[in-house]
């Protein structure tokens, strides 16, 4: 089993374009939906098929294929990349909201250095946990950068 922060070349990332903004898609485990689907969404699913997430902050559209979408509104979390909301995780397996993580810069603190620490000791679950079903840490960097030029 690899770790969820590693890149895998068993499963290259396909780029596809979201059906309702045309933007590109990064593609994404299966696991991922079902992990993060609502049962009811869940229930709709085709496993045979390919799915890809959208990171359009402006597109409703969360998970898409050459059949289906599911929306924000089908998901059990809020997804960082389409609700800014101070209470939406950054770092979803360790709890690093937007608020914690202003709240540790203006403490002089390292959220980084502290996720590194999480997934070094085999404890993250992005691909379960994250509804981008990859590693945070990029979000992560760059949320942080964002404050700087506040």
């Amino acid at each position: 089993m690899h770790s969820c922060c590693q890149t895998s070349t068993d499963n290259p990332t396909k780029s596809i374009q979201c059906p309702v903004c045309y933007q590109k898609g990064k593609t994404i485990q299966l696991i991922t939906l079902k992990s993060l689907l609502q049962p009811t969404a869940l229930e709709t699913i085709y496993p045979e098929l390919t799915y890809t997430f959208c990171a359009n902050s402006s597109c409703e559209v969360v998970y898409f294929s050459d059949e289906q979408t599911f929306g924000k509104d089908m998901l059990k979390v809020s997804v960082f990349q389409k609700d800014a909301a101070l209470e939406v995780p950054v770092c979803y397996c360790f709890g690093w909201t937007r608020e914690r993580l202003i709240q540790a810069v203006q403490e002089n603190q390292n959220p980084i250095d502290h996720i590194r620490e999480q997934i070094q000791a085999g404890r993250c679950g992005c691909e379960v946990n994250n509804p981008q079903g990859a590693c945070c840490l990029g979000n992560v960097t760059s949320f942080i950068r964002s404050l700087d030029k506040i």
